[in-house]
């Protein structure tokens, strides 16, 4: 990460464009049943978390998931709680969690993600829903310009990731449970 920003700072003549989603020719399987995700966002950089937000949104629609709920927290530490109690309604089979974590608050901002982090699995685990992060923690984060750009580029480009494993994930699990209640795993 800190060669791609030292890459960035040294050159910045060279634009790196956001990912495209894939070709409309590419046909991605349908769900046997409709999917609804929530999307929880932290508004701290939202300026650079809601690129992963909208690339995000653009992939999962190429992958038919057509249902998802956007809610916003104030930071990445407030995420796990939102995932949580959203999990429990039931209303969701997907949950994605998106965020900037940077040096500059009360907690050191390893402390923030590992926990972050830790506490999206506990969640998904707890709930059998299916938790994703593209919460971040850059090694070295500095507000300028320079930056700003990266991170809204790298944030792009995990809003397609993460929207092509929540599809996937949600797949195999439609399949996986459709195996179990058919008694073919036990």
């Amino acid at each position: 990460m800190n060669q791609m920003l030292q890459d960035t700072q040294t050159e910045t003549s060279e634009v790196t464009q956001p990912p495209v989603p894939q070709d409309p020719a590419t046909e991605h399987p349908r769900f046997a049943k409709p999917q609804r995700v929530a999307f929880v966002q932290a508004c701290w950089h939202r300026d650079v978390v809601e690129e992963a937000r909208i690339a995000f949104m653009g992939e999962a629609e190429a992958r038919h998931l057509t249902h998802v709920d956007v809610f916003e927290v104030p930071g990445s530490f407030e995420i796990p709680l939102h995932a949580q109690v959203l999990a429990k309604t039931r209303r969701y089979t997907a949950i994605v969690a998106a965020g900037l974590v940077v040096d500059g608050g009360i907690y050191r901002h390893e402390f923030v993600a590992d926990t972050v982090i830790k506490a999206l699995m506990d969640v998904q685990l707890r709930t059998e829903v299916p938790v994703f992060s593209a919460v971040l923690t850059p090694q070295q984060f500095h507000e300028t310009e320079v930056h700003y750009d990266f991170f809204r580029r790298h944030f792009a480009i995990k809003g397609v990731e993460v929207a092509a494993a929540c599809a996937e994930t949600l797949h195999g699990l439609e399949r996986l449970r459709g195996q179990v209640a058919a008694g073919i795993v036990g």
